[in-house]
């Protein structure tokens, strides 16, 4: 089974077309965790099984690091664009995810997507744990997003203890959401992402890079378009269509390749 490995800001992805491999679309959900584990696979946040429909328009599945399906994942829609450019040599393109079509164009090393309106937008939310209050933005981009701005001065590397509790917090229904410290610094969004399905910090997230831009334009913290550093130090540019923070945004960052190969047949057969 052949693969690819690409990373957009340092979030990193293993990718597939059907024709890498006959058994990819009925196992891959169960082979996940074991082509992502950090030290006994290949190692990655996610995997992404891209399925063309017709010239310019691909079905994506996204699994993140443990198997578990995704509606969206920004950064790996992005590498799934550039893999595409590669593979099938589309520079223009619709990636239909389990979230909506999102429009795709590949630009030299950086890949633009349009992203509909983020819903829903819940707002300001005040989440205990423990003896302290932690306030956070609570917005959908695909997926659940909670956005707390922080004023760290190790914000870089500030240990991130409260991150898999505020994770899965009761406020934030059944499903949790993705955790983003962020903090403006020097006329940039600093972003710091914990997320689920990973249950790690990321280096970047994609979706939480707009959510984050989106709360920092309506809240008057920053004007569009809004340069996010992620913590890999690659910065993903944030850029609203319109005067409405909440309106469609556009996502432009890199998608650089890592890798291509093979998958040993016994990765695939013994259990990690």
């Amino acid at each position: 089974m052949r693969f690819a490995k690409w990373h957009g800001a340092g979030n990193d992805f293993l990718l597939f077309l059907p024709e890498d491999g006959p058994e990819l679309e009925k196992n891959l959900q169960r082979w996940a965790p074991r082509l992502c584990h950090r030290h006994m696979g290949i190692g990655a946040d996610g995997v992404l099984l891209l399925l063309p429909e017709d010239q310019a328009t691909i079905r994506l599945t996204y699994l993140n690091r443990d198997g578990s399906r995704a509606a969206f994942c920004a950064n790996g829609s992005r590498c799934a664009a550039a893999f595409a450019f590669r593979r099938l040599r589309l520079s223009d393109m619709v990636l239909h995810t389990d979230f909506a079509p999102i429009p795709a164009k590949v630009h030299q090393s950086a890949v633009t997507l349009r992203l509909p309106p983020p819903q829903p937008v819940v707002g300001w939310l005040q989440l205990p744990v423990g003896e302290k209050f932690w306030r956070g933005f609570f917005v959908h981009v695909g997926v659940p997003h909670l956005v707390v701005p922080v004023a760290w001065r190790d914000f870089w590397s500030h240990p991130l203890a409260e991150a898999p509790l505020l994770r899965g917090h009761p406020l934030l229904g059944p499903e949790g959401a993705n955790v983003h410290f962020v903090q403006v610094r020097g006329g940039e969004l600093g972003l710091r992402s914990f997320e689920r399905g990973v249950e790690a910090e990321t280096l970047a997230c994609g979706s939480g890079a707009v959510a984050a831009a989106c709360v920092a334009v309506a809240e008057g913290w920053l004007s569009p378009p809004v340069a996010v550093r992620t913590a890999s130090g690659r910065i993903l540019e944030v850029a609203p269509e319109s005067k409405n923070p909440w309106g469609p945004v556009r996502l432009t960052g890199p998608a650089e390749p890592v890798a291509e190969g093979e998958v040993a047949a016994e990765l695939l057969e013994n259990e990690i």
